[in-house]
């Protein structure tokens, strides 16, 4: 027999939350009222059973007083509706109404006797005869009327609770399935989105309860499902157009080579092709850097010095022909990952050093619980209307493009994923001497 694969959905036996929901409510109100009829019938019955014997026990008194004054007369006297006897202490019957049976009754108070295919409470007391005697008293009360009254409501009951069970039933599954309706209306909604419609979006019944925040719920998520989904699209449209750049470079140079030998020699030839496959290089591990942020594990995160990393960058930067002031770097420990960081702080310092016309400034310091990177220069400044987007991926101003032709467009786009994975922000502002501010912001290390 083949095996059902894993993925594969039943379809030999539907589950239905209306069929489970009406099934479970009938079973727990058909457990509730049998146990609440069985306890009726029990507690109608002691007390119709009760009412009796306080019956009897009237007659009892009555007759036991006049036997002590008439003597067995009395009971012989007695009406036919009751069971009346008056036995010796050796239990022989001195004498007996009527309608009571010849033989000795059981002298247990509250015994039960059957009597011509009825059922009697019999009572039972001493009595003090008129010659001295003693004897005993045995009334019985008939209990025709209480298992009579017991019946009728049990029957009753019997045929009253499974119509109870069987209504509350239909009034389940008819207020389950109005309230999964909706559900089930999402449900085909959802299933008709596909990847070239993912901006349809669920209609959301604004009755504000549960089913409402699932429409909602469901509306943000495919929200996030199309802008990942654009957002994909436009980093393979844009990734396409970088890797685009050098390669046509590479390929146009190599054919001028072969078809004019005279006019690009080998060696530009292969200047050409390092300075193209360094760009290149440079790109591809930025883009696999980025892809990575995201899936940036929480077990590989320790605790990172700041200042470390900035000192660092620092000093490997000073051969260039602008001087990177660090003398304002404070001590700052944050939880992270330390190689994701220091590319935040090469980042950010070598963006301001091929921009800066002579300085750059890094300060570190602490403001409440984060840590505050400060990178300034002195270079010509970032337009107010271009500070956000320039931190987007392959976006290069004008004035960038200009002074570095070879950039990708990837290290500032790299700064915010890698700063927004650690829980921190990312600004850019002004600078005090007319450049650029980038200002990192991240939560310190608590103990």
């Amino acid at each position: 027999m083949a095996e059902r694969p894993a993925g594969s959905r039943r379809t030999g036996r539907p589950r239905s939350i209306r069929a489970r929901a009406t099934g479970g409510a009938a079973v727990v109100v058909l457990v509730a009222l049998v146990l609440g009829a069985v306890a009726f019938v029990g507690v109608l019955g002691s007390s119709l059973t009760d009412g009796v014997r306080s019956a009897a026990e009237q007659t009892l008194d009555g007759l036991g007083g006049r036997v002590e004054t008439d003597g067995p007369a009395a009971v012989r006297a007695e009406d036919d509706d009751v069971l009346a006897q008056l036995q010796d202490g050796d239990g022989r019957v001195l004498a007996r109404a009527d309608d009571s049976p010849e033989r000795a009754l059981p002298t247990g108070d509250g015994s039960r006797y059957r009597h011509d295919g009825d059922r009697w409470l019999l009572v039972a007391d001493d009595v003090e005869l008129p010659d001295g005697s003693d004897g005993v008293l045995v009334v019985g009360a008939p209990l025709e009327d209480a298992d009579a009254a017991v019946r009728t409501v049990s029957v009753l009951l019997v045929v009253a609770v499974p119509v109870a069970v069987a209504l509350m039933s239909l009034v389940t599954w008819f207020v389950v399935g109005w309230a999964l309706r909706p559900v089930d209306r999402m449900r085909r909604e959802v299933d008709d989105v596909e990847g070239a419609n993912l901006h349809a979006r669920v209609a959301e019944p604004g009755s504000g309860d549960e089913v409402d925040r699932l429409a909602a719920t469901m509306n943000r998520m495919l929200g996030r499902l199309e802008a990942s989904q654009q957002a994909q699209r436009q980093f393979v449209s844009d990734a396409s157009h970088e890797l685009r750049s050098p390669l046509a470079t590479i390929r146009q140079h190599a054919e001028v080579a072969r078809a004019h030998p005279e006019v690009t020699g080998t060696a530009d030839l292969a200047a050409v092709v390092l300075d193209e496959g360094a760009r290149l290089q440079d790109l591809v591990e930025s883009l696999l850097l980025l892809t990575r942020v995201d899936e940036r594990g929480r077990d590989r995160d320790r605790a990172v010095d700041l200042d470390d990393l900035v000192f660092t960058e620092g000093s490997r930067s000073r051969s260039a022909a602008v001087r990177v002031d660090v003398s304002g770097v404070r001590p700052a420990r944050v939880r992270g990952d330390g190689r994701l960081l220091g590319r935040v702080v090469r980042n950010l310092v070598d963006n301001a050093v091929r921009h800066a016309d002579r300085a750059v400034v890094v300060t570190l310091g602490t403001v409440a619980d984060h840590g505050v990177l400060v990178v300034d220069d002195d270079g010509q400044g970032i337009p107010e209307a271009d500070r956000t987007r320039v931190l987007e991926r392959f976006v290069r101003l004008d004035e960038g493009r200009a002074r570095d032709a070879g950039g990708s467009g990837l290290g500032l786009a790299i700064v915010d994923a890698v700063v927004r994975a650690h829980g921190g922000t990312v600004t850019v502002s002004a600078a005090p001497g007319g450049g650029a501010r980038f200002t990192v912001r991240l939560p310190l290390l608590t103990d």
